[in-house]
């Protein structure tokens, strides 16, 4: 990609379906009883992802442009698969089905891509055994055989990671279990699985550090019109925060606060950026975002916001090379496994680009010099978000950038590219 002085990002647009709200409801949707309509479902391979894993659980889905509908077999009624369930390369779908698959009365085996099968597995399954699931594993990782007929029963669990997708296996899993499950977390991950089970007419109690659910009950079909995904949005919104003359409006992105740590990190940067909340009938909050550029400045990241911005950090990284000053980042061991070794591959990519940086044990120190920044090669380890990442830092370079795996952003946003183009001015 080849940079322009006068680079710009002006426009208005509405980014997909969120990929994290849509792999919760459709899950949902499968075990409920009765109908579910699922509008502005997301459209990358993630979420395809989950709607063959429930398809092969014999539940029967279909598609209408972004509409899905799902038809429910209640809480007792899916059915053993023929053959493996492939999640392809969505972490989501794998981790969301161990735990509503470890409550079945039949086997079954759990596949991933050679991304996936390399990330770990144990924090899913450790509480899930407590609950009385049985599994084996390949040293920890995917394929995972989920042995059915086990009973399960509640527990009182503590996250000892923030973690909203293990958080929602055990809470899938208590659905199954006699009694009630407890979640505790020190820091508040996203509450998608929350909302969305509280729309499927399931009792939640949520409490300061915890949430919990009683078993037993089966979920009601319901509608729901998913919100725009904040992590999509977030590429567009970075750049336009750090490139002068930009300015963005975008429409119909969910803004739930377990995920907008990111436009508080920009606000944190000098960043002139709004936002503004509806009310939504499907009980996620979502608005607009308005950012126009200007310089930004470097911040130290406070640890207790990764949570919520855990996705966003590529982009905060490129963002923060561009900004005047020296950015902290620390506590994101996290993203060493993700769809690749994140934090790796950021270090990699600034340096090749010129940033200067000093890599911490946990994060890294980016020490900003907009307009210094140079063309580079860039990998993204097959990773859709690091390719949007340097997607975006390649517009602030003078000269042309290689970015390999461009195919990859179809993981969660198909229409990436066409986006880019329409914007940059």
């Amino acid at each position: 990609m080849t940079a322009r002085t006068n680079l710009r990002l002006r426009g208005r647009f509405d980014p997909p379906g969120d990929k994290s709200i849509g792999h919760r409801l459709a899950f949902l949707a499968a075990i409920s009883r009765g109908r579910s309509r699922l509008e502005a479902f997301p459209p990358g391979r993630d979420c395809a992802s989950t709607l063959e894993l429930i398809r092969a659980l014999g539940v029967e889905v279909s598609e209408e442009g972004s509409r899905v509908t799902v038809v429910g077999r209640g809480l007792g009624g899916l059915r053993a698969p023929l053959s493996d369930l492939d999640a392809g390369n969505s972490g989501s779908t794998a981790r969301m089905a161990t735990g509503l698959l470890a409550g079945q009365s039949f086997d079954s085996r759990i596949v991933g891509d050679s991304s996936l099968s390399r990330r770990p597995f144990d924090r899913v399954v450790n509480p899930l055994i407590e609950m009385g699931g049985v599994f084996e594993t390949t040293d920890g990782r995917l394929p995972l055989r989920v042995l059915g007929g086990h009973p399960l029963h509640g527990i009182s669990y503590t996250l000892p990671v923030p973690s909203a997708q293990v958080k929602t296996a055990v809470l899938f899993a208590g659905l199954f279990a006699s009694g009630r499950t407890i979640v505790r977390e020190s820091t508040l991950s996203r509450t998608h699985t929350e909302i969305g089970l509280a729309g499927f007419g399931i009792p939640v109690v949520v409490t300061k550090g915890s949430v919990s659910i009683d078993g037993g009950r089966d979920p009601i079909g319901n509608e729901f019109r998913i919100p725009g995904d904040f992590s999509s949005a977030a590429f567009f919104v970075g750049g336009a925060a750090c490139f002068p003359g930009s300015d963005l409006v975008v429409h119909g992105v969910g803004l739930n606060p377990t995920r907008t740590g990111f436009l508080r990190a920009l606000r944190a940067m000098d960043a002139d950026v709004e936002w503004e909340t509806a009310p939504s009938p499907a009980g996620e909050p979502m608005g607009t975002i308005r950012v126009r550029g200007r310089e930004l400045h470097g911040f130290t990241l406070d640890p207790s916001e990764i949570p919520s911005l855990i996705d966003e950090i590529p982009i905060l990284a490129v963002v923060a090379a561009f900004a005047k000053g020296t950015t902290r980042l620390e506590g994101l061991g996290e993203l060493r496994v993700k769809e690749s070794d994140r934090l790796h591959a950021i270090q990699q990519g600034l340096i090749a680009l010129g940033a200067y940086i000093e890599p911490l044990e946990d994060g890294l120190v980016i020490h900003g010099h907009p307009g210094e920044l140079r063309p580079a090669r860039l990998r993204s380890y097959g990773d859709h978000r690091m390719v949007m990442a340097w997607a975006i830092a390649s517009l602030g370079v003078a000269g042309e950038c290689e970015i390999d795996h461009l195919d990859q952003v179809k993981i969660s946003y198909p229409g990436f590219w066409e986006t880019l183009n329409r914007l940059l001015c």
